[in-house]
C-alpha cells in the first residue's frame, strides 16, 4: 500500500485562496460585472476608439476633438451644462439639509413634508413633466396666476427663463433622495453631543456650526457627490418639457450628443461622450480627495 501523501502547502494555500471570503463575494458580483462590462464598460471602450478614428473608421486622428472643441453648438451646450451644475447643485444641497433638518425636529408638517418629499421618487418621469408643463405653459397655471394679480404672462419655456424651470425641476426630483440621505446622517450624530453643549450654555448657532454640520460632512459629500452626478441626467426632463431643440438656454450636452446620433455622426457622438465622462471622473476625483483631506484633518 501507497503511504498517503503529505498535502503540499500551495495545495493548501489555493485551497483556503479558493474558499475565502474574497472569491466567493467575487462569484456573487460576478453576474453584475458581466451586466455591467457588456453594457457599459465595452460600449464606452468602443466609443473611445471611434472618438480617435476618422468617418471611414481608418487611422488614428485627433481632428474629431479638434473639430469638437471649435464647434459653437458644442461651447453652448457644455457652457450651459456647467453653469446649470454650478448653480443647481449648491442650492438642491441647501435646500435638501433645510428640509433634512426640519424634519429632524418635532414640528407639526412633519408627516406631510415627509410624503410631499418622497413623491418624486415614485412618479414616473413622464407624469411628473405633465405637471410642470401645466404649470409652464402660455396658457398654464402660472401665467393665469400672474394674470390674475395684473402682470403680464411670460413664455417660460422660450425665453431666459426656461432656465429657471429645468432648475426647479431637478431640485423637486432630486431633494427627496438627498433628505433621506441627511436624515440619515443625522440620526447617527450621538445625542451626548448636544447634551453637553447644552450644559456649557452653548447656542443653536454654535451647535449647528460645531457639531451638525462637522459630522455630517461626510454625508454632505455623498450628497453633492450624488447631485452632481444627477445633473447630468437632467435632459430627460429638458427633453420631455421642451423637445429636442429648446431655447438656447437649456441647450445641454446631451442635447448635443442626441442630436449627433440622430445624424449619424458617430465620431462626435464618442468625442463628446468621452470628454463629458472625463470631466464626471475629475470632479469625482476632486470630491473624494477633498473628503480625504477633511478626514485626515478631523483625525
Amino acid at each position: 500500500m501507497k503511504n498517503n501523501a503529505i498535502p503540499n502547502p500551495l495545495n493548501r494555500r489555493f485551497t483556503r485562496f479558493i474558499r475565502s471570503e474574497s472569491v466567493s463575494a467575487l462569484w456573487l458580483l460576478a453576474p453584475s460585472l458581466a451586466g455591467f462590462s457588456l453594457f457599459y464598460l465595452i460600449p464606452f471602450g468602443q466609443s473611445v476608439l471611434n472618438s480617435f478614428q476618422d468617418r471611414w473608421g481608418e487611422g488614428f486622428t485627433l481632428s474629431n476633438y479638434e473639430e469638437l472643441l471649435l464647434s459653437s453648438s458644442f461651447q453652448k451646450a457644455a457652457s450651459n451644462t456647467f453653469w446649470f451644475t454650478a448653480i443647481s447643485v449648491p442650492i438642491l444641497v441647501a435646500v435638501s439639509l433645510l428640509l433634512a433638518l426640519l424634519l429632524n425636529q418635532r414640528v407639526f408638517i412633519r408627516n406631510w413634508l415627509r410624503t410631499a418629499y418622497v413623491l418624486p421618487l415614485v412618479v414616473p418621469v413622464a407624469s411628473i413633466v405633465l405637471v410642470w408643463q401645466i404649470l409652464f405653459d402660455w396658457n398654464g397655471a402660472v401665467n393665469a396666476g400672474l394674470q390674475h394679480v395684473g402682470l403680464d404672462r411670460q413664455d417660460w419655456m422660450k425665453s431666459e427663463w426656461a432656465g429657471f424651470v429645468i432648475v426647479l425641476v431637478y431640485i423637486w426630483k432630486n431633494v427627496g433622495y438627498n433628505v433621506i440621505l441627511f436624515l440619515a446622517g443625522l440620526q447617527n450624530i450621538p445625542g451626548q453631543y448636544y447634551e453637553i453643549a447644552d450644559l456649557e450654555g452653548a447656542s443653536p448657532v454654535r451647535k449647528l456650526f460645531g457639531i451638525t454640520l462637522t459630522y455630517l460632512t461626510p454625508t454632505t459629500f455623498l450628497v453633492v457627490l450624488m447631485s452632481v452626478l444627477n445633473s447630468f441626467k437632467v435632459f430627460r426632463e429638458t427633453y420631455l418639457i421642451a423637445g429636442a431643440y429648446p431655447h438656447d438656454r437649456i441647450y445641454m450636452m446631451q442635447h448635443y450628443m442626441n442630436n449627433m446620433f440622430l445624424s449619424l455622426d458617430i465620431q462626435k457622438v464618442s468625442s463628446a461622450a468621452v470628454l463629458m465622462a472625463c470631466c464626471i471622473m475629475a470632479l469625482v476625483f476632486v470630491l473624494f480627495r477633498m473628503e480625504r483631506m477633511f478626514r485626515s484633518y478631523m483625525e
